[in-house]
């Protein structure tokens, strides 16, 4: 079963600077449309129907390709950006990733904010994109929290560089309205009715507010579960330090009303548990938080009726993770037995 592939660009104003190619003709344009495809061997005897959803399959590598995207071309079209303009971000991650794509798709300069968390992959394949890196080496003085760090040096860009776009993942409504009138639009054309169940990593909590947006619209009581690392203060957990990227924040969640969503935090040891799980059952190669999703979906797995349609976002690749997740001796060094 593979849902409707839309063109993201369909419609979209002329914005685009000389020589970028729009959505439609471009890379860009293969952002979107990931197939939906049948878990049967993940929980081979639940009467369950288990679906993953393989955002991996965006061409940046993760589903931080749809925000990227929307952000900027929303920005282009009323004018907050100009052509040719400068982007900047404080990330470090997949978001950083999509928007590097996105900014040398569109001709845009892009300047990324991140620190010494980000993993080498993720750098260099920003930096392979053109993006121009600051690395904070230290958390904030005050706080003792990078992304307070980041900010400082955000805030000191925005000020010297006037009419810079600041993309603001964690507050901008293009976040959420990708994943609406993406994400889970898709889930819902290809299943042919709203899912049951749909379990998400969380970060930004754009991918979630997104499916709460689509569910409120349609007035659907799909059973919306935000899947969070331990010791990430998203929904109140004891901050605490967190191994493995693609999920958590050390701020509150945005985008969402926490009272739609049911919370199942995760451990590092569970997160690359599931990621060997999917592997080896369903030959599936994802990133940490794909298995934290596996993990959770594990721990709900008695509470899912039978023939109800359990829908998992997988968000990301795994070959970012080689050195790390899928490594023995980085996991027997800093994580233990799993």
């Amino acid at each position: 079963m593979k849902p409707t592939v839309s063109n993201p660009g369909a419609g979209a104003p002329d914005v685009y600077p000389h020589g970028a190619s729009a959505p439609g003709t471009g890379v860009l344009s293969a952002i979107g449309g990931t197939p939906l495809v049948r878990l049967e061997r993940l929980f081979p005897d639940h009467p369950a129907r288990f679906w993953a959803k393989l955002e991996m399959l965006n061409p940046g590598g993760s589903m931080k390709d749809r925000p990227a995207m929307q952000m900027l071309l929303d920005a282009l079209r009323d004018g907050r950006l100009e052509p040719g303009g400068v982007v900047i971000e404080s990330t470090s991650g997949n978001t950083g990733v999509g928007l590097a794509q996105a900014c040398r798709a569109l001709g845009l300069r892009f300047i990324c904010v991140t620190d010494v968390k980000a993993t080498a992959t993720n750098r260099k394949l920003m930096r392979l994109y053109g993006a121009e890196l600051i690395v904070v080496e230290a958390p904030h003085p005050e706080t003792g929290e990078f992304l307070d760090a980041r900010q400082a040096r955000i805030d000191a860009l925005l000020e010297a560089m006037p009419g810079a776009l600041w993309a603001h993942q964690y507050v901008n409504p293009s976040n959420p309205r990708a994943h609406a009138e993406g994400t889970m639009t898709e889930i819902v054309e290809a299943l042919g009715r709203d899912p049951d169940v749909m379990l998400t990593a969380t970060g930004t909590c754009g991918t979630l507010g997104g499916a709460q947006q689509l569910c409120a619209e349609r007035g659907a009581s799909t059973r919306l579960v935000a899947v969070d690392a331990r010791g990430s203060a998203l929904f109140g957990d004891t901050p605490h330090k967190r191994l493995i990227p693609g999920m958590g924040s050390s701020r509150r969640a945005g985008f969402i009303d926490p009272e739609g969503v049911e919370v199942v935090h995760v451990t590092d040891q569970e997160s690359v548990r599931g990621c060997r799980r999917l592997l080896r059952r369903e030959a599936i190669l994802g990133g940490g938080s794909c298995g934290a999703v596996v993990s959770a979906a594990e721990r709900l797995r008695p509470t899912f009726g039978p023939r109800q349609d359990v829908v998992l976002l997988l968000a990301d690749r795994g070959e970012r993770y080689l050195d790390t997740v899928y490594d023995e001796g980085w996991v027997r060094t800093h994580i233990g037995s799993v």
